[in-house]
């Protein structure tokens, strides 16, 4: 029984620490002590399966296993969008109307809170304890995901308080702290990883994340501010209910203000939008709600916000400087895209010395030289954009910027596709093109070779030891001791790591590849339905654009990629090499179809493609992409084009919806 004591003290104070560092911003252990207290509390934990870990155990934020998918949900009370507003102007014009549906008498006092530059989520507790959590999609549906959502540490898995009802709801803003958002950036950059474009980019590509425990890893927050459930529990303000949130233990964000008139809102818009550089996290401006309860609900909601509330959008921060050089760069794909240079100037709480150009065209419309003065905008962006230039401030004789003919790294000459504006180095030998690649190749996110760091790849291709991903597998312990910086000891590692890389699993070798377009969640669906490479290569433009979310552009990029001599040569020198290049099929599940090969083709009247290839491994069967003589079953709806054909012809039997809905019957 001592341990079990310990346990539930040890739950205690690891949901207490959570509560002071992530809602209150009181660090009251080192990490240190808390990472020694968690570990104590999971080995407890597994030493005694017999007793039951409760849902608010700090153990329970992050599931073991990715998430398949995630599911739609619908939500209890809509998510309206609110009303934005660029003008102070619409201030006015607001109070008039709420003053006017009201009637004149009434007093209305307002609600200002920042608005956060995040996701708006919307949050489930039963009986007090956390149970879902959703994206707010189209307002009336969004996606589930609750994995996710428990891992932030700001949310509480269990509200605090006797008395709770069965159910209520939290709504509010998941956001990456700026801290974190530079964690993260800095991590890349050292890696030579492309660096996020903005904190809200990062929070909102996290969520989708089907890994919970990489979720985890990116540290993000939340802010509450609304609250909904039985009228018995809630309060009669807006104001009221964000105090109640505080006490239920949700984080608020604690520059919520009361205002008595819409000059007090105007006031604290003035303010905020001068001080918002000194926060923690990003916010793009202001929202004001009608504080009553009872006012909102007679002044109602339109089809798509409510008439109660109104946003404020702050302007982007701006800033003047000089452009000292525009240099163009080639990326991993060959796009020359040019940067601006710049005196280095602080925006935003940053220090900015480049801007993004984007392409020739961009600058020959606003007339960008080198030698301008020119105002640079930072939304959020790490990389700033150039807005205009200060035509007055030009000094005399600038010549106009004209594009390079030639790659400024292979002196290949540009070409431009189409009507693309992008311009494209052709020479898939360009050392800067092969540096980019090969970085990409043995990031973490894709085959996470360890030791491997930008100025490693850039002296092995610069000393002609790695041209394509296969050589990185001829690589000796000799060639790395000899290059800069670079001893015996680091050698080593470097061999481990690429050793290591060949285990790694399929989706993350596709990703690594780097064909056009596909990310690396396009590369987790892949292998659900290709599981060897070799399937994949065989894979044409129509079987592939059969798979949900992979359109046609993304289908022909992967087949264009595969048809190519040099790029099968190189696969077969990594296989070779022992890197890995299949994926283990979901095991057969008990069932009317276990052991029987199907394929899905067509449209389904009834059923979504992902719907049937669920049903089908539940059932027990396995799923291909592809008909031959070992396929049991073609399931076909309608459009079902070559691989009906395919079937006919080698008198492999077609069933439709119903057939198969009656099989597994």
């Amino acid at each position: 029984m001592q341990d079990k004591k310990r346990m539930e003290e040890l739950r205690k104070l690891i949901n207490r620490y959570d509560y002071s560092y992530y809602v209150q911003g009181v660090s009251e252990i080192s990490d240190f002590e808390y990472d020694n207290l968690m570990k104590e509390l999971e080995a407890l934990e597994e030493k005694h399966p017999e007793w039951p870990v409760p849902e608010d155990s700090p153990t329970q934020r992050v599931s073991g296993q990715p998430t398949r998918n995630f599911p739609t949900v619908r939500h209890r009370f809509p998510m309206l969008s609110l009303a934005n507003s660029y003008d102070e102007n619409d201030f006015s014009d607001f109070d008039k109307r709420v003053r006017g549906l009201l009637g004149e008498e009434a007093v209305v006092e307002y609600v200002a809170e920042l608005k956060i530059d995040g996701l708006a989520i919307s949050l489930l507790y039963e009986k007090g304890y956390f149970k879902r959590g959703a994206t707010r999609g189209d307002g009336a549906m969004g996606d589930d995901i609750t994995p996710n959502l428990r891992t932030i540490r700001a949310i509480p898995l269990k509200a605090r308080g006797d008395g709770l009802p069965d159910e209520f709801e939290v709504r509010g803003e998941v956001y990456l702290p700026r801290g974190e958002f530079e964690r993260i950036n800095a991590a890349r950059a050292e890696r030579g990883e492309e660096l996020f474009m903005n904190p809200r980019n990062v929070a909102a590509g996290t969520l989708k994340i089907q890994d919970a425990r990489e979720v985890a890893s990116r540290r993000l927050s939340m802010f509450c501010y609304g609250l909904y459930g039985p009228e018995s529990f809630l309060e009669k303000s807006h104001y009221k209910n964000l105090k109640k949130m505080e006490e239920l233990g949700f984080p608020v964000n604690p520059h919520y203000h009361l205002c008595k008139n819409i000059q007090d809102v105007l006031d604290y818009v003035r303010r905020w939008e001068e001080e918002r550089s000194g926060l923690g996290y990003d916010i793009d401006g202001v929202v004001v709600k009608v504080n009553d309860l009872e006012q909102q609900k007679l002044l109602g909601n339109t089809a798509k916000s409510p008439r109660w509330a109104i946003a404020y959008k702050f302007r982007a921060m701006q800033a003047e400087t000089v452009i000292r050089e525009i240099t163009w760069q080639v990326g991993r794909t060959g796009t020359v895209t040019p940067v601006a240079e710049l005196e280095p100037v602080w925006l935003a709480g940053t220090r900015v010395s480049r801007a993004t150009l984007h392409n020739i065209d961009e600058i020959k419309r606003k007339d960008i030289r080198v030698g301008d003065t020119v105002l640079v905008e930072k939304g959020g962006d790490i990389i700033p954009k150039v807005v205009e230039v200060l035509m007055e401030k030009r000094p005399p004789g600038v010549p106009p910027t004209e594009a390079p003919l030639e790659c400024p790294s292979c002196h290949t000459r540009l070409v431009r596709s189409g009507d693309e504006v992008a311009l494209r180095c052709p020479n898939e030998n360009c050392p800067e093109q092969v540096v980019r690649r090969i970085e990409h190749f043995v990031d973490r996110k894709a085959l996470d070779m360890a030791g491997f760091g930008i100025s490693l790849v850039e002296a092995l291709v610069r000393a002609g030891k790695v041209k394509n991903f296969a050589d990185i597998y001829r690589l000796r312990e000799e060639d790395i001791a000899g290059l800069d910086r670079m001893g015996e000891k680091s050698a080593a590692n470097v061999i481990a790591g690429i050793e290591a890389s060949k285990k790694q699993p399929l989706y993350k070798l596709i990703h690594a590849l780097g064909i056009p377009f596909v990310g690396i969640n396009a590369a987790r669906e892949l292998v659900k339905h290709f599981y060897s490479l070799d399937q994949l290569m065989a894979a044409g433009e129509e079987e592939l654009t059969a798979i949900e979310g992979i359109g046609p552009r993304m289908a022909g990029s992967i087949v264009d990629y595969f048809k190519k001599p040099a790029i099968r040569e190189m696969i077969a020198a990594m296989k070779e090499a022992g890197v890995n290049m299949h994926a283990k099929p979901p095991a057969a599940e008990e069932g009317p179809l276990k052991g029987k090969v199907v394929v899905l083709t067509g449209t389904l009247p009834g059923l979504s493609r992902e719907q049937a290839r669920e049903m089908l491994e539940k059932a027990g069967a396995r799923v291909t992409g592809s008909v031959s003589s070992k396929t049991d079953y073609v399931l076909a709806g309608e459009k079902a084009g070559s691989k009906l054909k395919k079937a006919q012809q080698l008198g492999i039997p077609v069933i439709d919806e119903q057939a198969f809905l009656q099989m597994l019957s």
